[in-house]
């Protein structure tokens, strides 16, 4: 594998770039908890995984021969993410809080939309199959590598998810004042509907 240390670098600037992942883990995290926060994380470190071995066998390079199955999964996602946005607009008493301070409890599996937002993205599918390959050794065996790269890359994910979660925890009590959490949840809806009409819009091969 060639220029590890470039790739892990490179790895930990993706990784912590904000993005839609950023998005709906600050969501989840400060509408139903750190434990909602950590599962959302793990549902999306989960779809890396998947993108990975369909890197490394060769799935993704289908989406970005076939434009009819390109459009269907892009489709799909963009309107997985316009969902998840504008369902912070219309989802009732979110930003009241309760005098116990119990955590909100969330009508869709953390998890299960972490793994769904990630994994219905072709721009990820394409990211890994773009980047990952830049880094092997095209004397060995490509697969492994893409496999390790995707595996590392995705354990630094989750590391960083982790911090990421408990720090928006930490600051949970102040963010979960009925003018902030109205202001957050606004937010991070436009930015998830502005993450699918963005990913519906694009062509191709942009």
């Amino acid at each position: 594998m060639n220029d590890f240390l470039t790739f892990i670098v490179l790895s930990l600037f993706v990784v912590m770039s904000p993005g839609i992942d950023t998005a709906l883990i600050t969501k989840r995290t400060i509408s139903a908890g750190k434990s909602d926060g950590f599962k959302m994380a793990l549902g999306i470190t989960a779809g890396a995984l998947v993108h990975t071995f369909a890197a490394a066998f060769g799935l993704s390079a289908v989406l970005m021969q076939s434009a009819v199955a390109f459009e269907v999964v892009k489709y799909i996602g963009a309107a997985y993410l316009i969902y998840l946005g504008v369902s912070s607009f219309i989802s009732k008493n979110k930003g009241q809080i309760v005098e116990n301070q119990k955590e909100i409890p969330a009508k869709d599996s953390a998890f299960k939309q972490g793994f769904f937002s990630n994994v219905l993205n072709p721009k990820v599918a394409i990211f890994f199959l773009t980047f990952l390959p830049q880094f092997v050794n095209t004397q060995s065996h490509a697969a492994n590598q893409l496999i390790l790269m995707g595996i590392i890359y995705t354990f630094l994910s989750i590391v960083w998810f982790i911090v990421y979660v408990i720090f928006i925890h930490y600051l949970r009590k102040w963010l979960m004042t009925p003018n902030v959490q109205s202001m957050m949840e606004k937010a991070t809806g436009i930015v998830l509907i502005g993450f699918g009409l963005k990913l519906a819009l694009e062509r191709q091969h942009e």
